[in-house]
C-alpha cells in the first residue's frame, strides 16, 4: 500500500473537493432509492476485525431504524488500513456477502494506488445502484439519516 500521511486531522484527510465529492455521491445514490449510505471514519479501529467495528457504528447511528431495513455503513479505519461495509438485513438479503466483498475489494485497489476519495466515491455509487435496484425511490421517501460523513476517533 502507498504511503499516506495520517498526521493531519480527520477533517483534512481528503481535500475539500473530495469531501464534497463523497457527500454528492451519498446524495445522488439516495435520490433513487430509499436506502440510506452512511460514510464513518475515523484513525483506528478498536476491534481485532473492522466488521465487528462496522456493526458497532450501524447500531450507534440507529441506521437499523430505516423502514426498509436497507441502511448501509461504510466503515474505514485510516491509520489501521482497515475498512469494512456492513448493510442492514433488507439489503443484504437482495445482494448477499459476494457483493459485499467484491466492493471491498475495488476499494481496497482504489487504496492501494492512493486513490482514497475515489476509492469511497465509487463504492458509494456501487451500492447505490444495487439499493436502487432493489429499493428504487417512492414519492413518499424521505431521507432518513443525514448525508454527510462522520468522523470518529
Amino acid at each position: 500500500m502507498g504511503i499516506f500521511s495520517f498526521l493531519f486531522k480527520p477533517k483534512d484527510w481528503f481535500t475539500q473537493t473530495e469531501h464534497e465529492a463523497i457527500v454528492n455521491a451519498i446524495r445522488s445514490a439516495e435520490k433513487r432509492t430509499s436506502g440510506e449510505i452512511r460514510v464513518f471514519i475515523e484513525s483506528r479501529c478498536s476491534y481485532v476485525d473492522p466488521v465487528d467495528r462496522a456493526v458497532e457504528v450501524f447500531f450507534g447511528l440507529k441506521m437499523e431504524h430505516t423502514e426498509d431495513r436497507n441502511g448501509v455503513v461504510l466503515y474505514i479505519a485510516m491509520k489501521d488500513h482497515q475498512l469494512a461495509v456492513f448493510g442492514d438485513k433488507g439489503i443484504h438479503e437482495k445482494v448477499g456477502t459476494a457483493f459485499w466483498n467484491a466492493e471491498v475489494q475495488k476499494m481496497l485497489s482504489s487504496f492501494r494506488k492512493e486513490n482514497y476519495a475515489a476509492g469511497i466515491v465509487q463504492i458509494i455509487t456501487d451500492i447505490g445502484e444495487a439499493l436502487v435496484s432493489h429499493f428504487p425511490y417512492e414519492n413518499e421517501d424521505r431521507n432518513e439519516l443525514p448525508d454527510d460523513i462522520v468522523f470518529g476517533r
